[in-house]
């Protein structure tokens, strides 16, 4: 079992309503995105990650590594966002550093570096708001939300296989990993790159072909996704009056203070 599934069945919220935590991360996560204001973005990662740590009881370090796993695709993607080029004789737009070269100057504009900030909170804010849901959810309570809300059961079946899946990757990767590594195949960068190599098609051909095999399995059996029913039990939570009175205090208070800055 993952670490990060793991902490979704023994966190200190995993016996609140899921239909309440995936509506208090929809609010914020979607208002979040709509105004993309900085300092509503920063208090939804301060609230989301106080949840996290304080309420749900998550070790804080395990959460900053998680925070750190989608660093290198946000750092690419503001660096991206950052840097600007234009021929050798442009004029160059309001910038805090330019650099010129024989056919090129490169730059950074100040437009570039506001519409990086605000990327970088907005990032955070919506990393934030579903490392909450998935730390504090099993994948099941989801599933269980999405039919409620009408989902299409398809997506929801897709989901779940998906979901089971990763496992079977996972399994399949290290039982590759652990033969090759037994044969010294990671013993040079060429043998690296060419188990690595391997690895990957194997596991792409097992994947493909697991998926097939269940895919026949489940059409033998007159699988029909239109009539699928999900097999939940909604006795196993409860609705509280004071979890939607604090979900509606703490969204209202991040509005109050949105409303407020903006007449400022």
């Amino acid at each position: 079992m993952l670490l990060i599934d793991k902490y979704a069945y023994i966190n200190r919220l995993k016996d609140v309503h899921p239909m309440e935590k995936m509506v208090f991360t929809a609010l914020l996560l979607l208002f979040s995105l709509t105004v993309r204001d900085q300092l509503i973005s920063l208090i939804t990662f301060i609230v989301m990650s106080a949840f996290i740590i304080f309420g749900a009881k998550i070790p804080w370090r395990y959460y900053v590594k998680l925070l750190l796993l989608p660093s290198f695709f946000l750092l690419t993607s503001l660096l991206a966002i950052l840097v600007s080029f234009a021929g050798p004789t442009s004029a160059l737009p309001p910038h805090i550093f330019a650099l010129s070269f024989t056919r090129f100057q490169l730059f950074i504009g100040v437009a570039s570096v506001a519409v990086a900030k605000q990327l970088f909170f907005v990032v955070l804010a919506s990393i934030s708001a579903l490392y909450f849901l998935i730390l504090t959810t099993s994948v099941q309570a989801i599933c269980y939300v999405l039919y409620k809300w009408r989902i299409p059961p398809l997506f929801v079946e897709l989901c779940e296989m998906t979901y089971r899946f990763i496992f079977i990757f996972l399994e399949n990767t290290q039982k590759i990993y652990i033969a090759q590594q037994s044969r010294l195949g990671y013993q040079s960068p060429r043998q690296w790159l060419r188990s690595v190599g391997l690895l990957v098609s194997a596991l792409f051909i097992e994947v493909l072909q697991r998926s097939t095999e269940l895919t026949s399995a489940m059409l033998s059996r007159g699988y029909d996704p239109s009539n699928t029913t999900p097999l939940y039990f909604e006795e196993q939570w409860q609705f509280r009056k004071r979890n939607w009175l604090g979900i509606a205090v703490i969204f209202g208070a991040i509005v109050a203070v949105y409303v407020g800055g903006r007449q400022w």
